[in-house]
């Protein structure tokens, strides 16, 4: 039962999904960012002395935009009033910024947060470094933040020079994962999404981008995620080559059963059933716990093992009790060797049914987000009370949070 206190998820949105260098490439993450914000306002009616606060992970962030809620929050005339700030936990930025949100509104910090995710992969820079110095000789390195990123997230202790495909690879290898499974279940991700995008599963949580034409074209609106593919088949990716093969003569994982590069933003609003009632606003998910945890950085799939372990003891419930469950497919087989540890089946019509990152595509600073709001349409759609959404994080790391379903 949900009291006025409770912390409530509001009005989540989206854009679409968009894939490394295409539909929404010509667009900046503060672009993104800014023309979700902006349909977020007109669907709430929420205004600069209605928010405390814009919380936004970005996982890839730059100089064109720091503190990209507060750039945010600006561009998206909430006036100069509301300030602003990016999250930066990897993969779990998104949710950790509602999470960040809602315990500004739990202690009095905030009454009411705008929070959510953006990343645009198309547009990450390379860069160098010792520049400042000077160079005395030779050429200057260049490096891909993406890549080096991914290689750097266990710090000096922990390099993983394959980066995050070495640490699927790890899993793939401990838990004997099989080719053909990974397949099977990359395959299911992409129908699941297909089949909700033809049964208009997110037609309430997308927000329509207009990118601007060119040298006089007409302006193009992308009104639908780009990455889901009807006719991937088990068979369509068997022919695929795994990335790591010359490494790893064992290596399974391929482009096609891991998640994509992708570009996208998310956001709702978080605040109390109270405040959001008074405002007008729609109410769907109240959060119960949540819980951010260590592992291996060399296993770091694993992750959501121990946060949903963490947050599901602290709610007092177990996974039997969870009547929706968003796991976030970084690879499929880091999806498979947690769901061994929980002991459920890839095909269990609770684990993510409307497809997840391989499908849907994972713009890493957004996702949480993307996933949240997905999850809040599903849980009214079939009338679910208990939500979990959990994903894995690059450097070792989980986050999970479960949510009550307000009816």
């Amino acid at each position: 039962m949900t009291s006025d206190s409770d912390v409530v998820i509001c009005n989540p949105l989206r854009t679409p999904v968009g894939r490394m260098g295409g539909a929404l490439a010509t667009l900046t993450a503060s672009d993104l960012a800014t023309t979700t914000l902006r349909e977020l306002v007109v669907r709430t009616g929420l205004a600069e002395g209605d928010v405390d606060d814009v919380i936004l992970g970005q996982g890839s962030p730059n100089g064109e935009a720091p503190a990209i809620g507060r750039t945010a929050a600006l561009d998206a005339g909430l006036g100069i009033g509301v300030p602003g700030m990016q999250v930066d936990r990897r993969c779990g930025s998104g949710l950790q910024a509602v999470l960040f949100g809602a315990a500004a509104v739990a202690t009095g910090g905030a009454q009411l947060v705008v929070a959510g995710g953006v990343e645009s992969m198309s547009n990450v820079e390379h860069y160098a470094l010792g520049l400042r110095t000077g160079i005395r000789s030779g050429g200057v390195e260049l490096m891909d933040r993406l890549d080096r990123a991914r290689a750097t997230a266990g710090g000096q202790s922990h390099p993983i020079d394959g980066g995050m495909i070495e640490t699927a690879e790890t899993l793939r290898a401990r838990y004997s994962i099989s080719r053909a499974d990974q397949d099977a279940l990359a395959a299911q991700s992409h129908r699941r999404a297909v089949a909700a995008h033809h049964a208009g599963h997110f037609a309430d949580e997308l927000v329509a981008v207009t990118i601007p034409g060119r040298r006089g074209a007409p302006d193009t609106v992308v009104d639908r995620d780009e990455h889901p593919r009807a006719d991937i088949s088990p068979e369509s990716l068997a022919a695929r080559k795994a990335v790591r093969r010359r490494a790893d003569p064992d290596a399974t994982v391929t482009a096609g059963n891991a998640s994509g590069q992708n570009d996208g933003a998310a956001m709702c609003v978080v605040t109390t059933r109270r405040r959001a009632l008074d405002l007008g606003l729609t109410p769907l998910l109240t959060l119960r716990s949540w819980a951010v945890t260590g592992c291996e950085p060399e296993a770091m799939g694993l992750g959501p093992v121990a946060a949903t372990a963490a947050a599901l003891s602290r709610s007092g419930l177990s996974l039997a009790d969870m009547d929706l469950i968003e796991l976030n497919e970084a690879f499929a087989a880091q999806v498979l060797a947690v769901l061994a540890e929980w002991g459920i089946a890839a095909g269990d019509p609770r684990l993510n049914p409307n497809g997840s990152g391989i499908s849907l595509g994972h713009p890493v600073g957004a996702t949480g987000a993307r996933i949240l709001a997905t999850a809040a349409y599903e849980a009214k759609r079939r009338d679910a009370r208990y939500v979990l959404e959990t994903m894995c994080i690059g450097g070792g790391q989980g986050i999970a949070a479960v949510f009550e379903a307000i009816r």
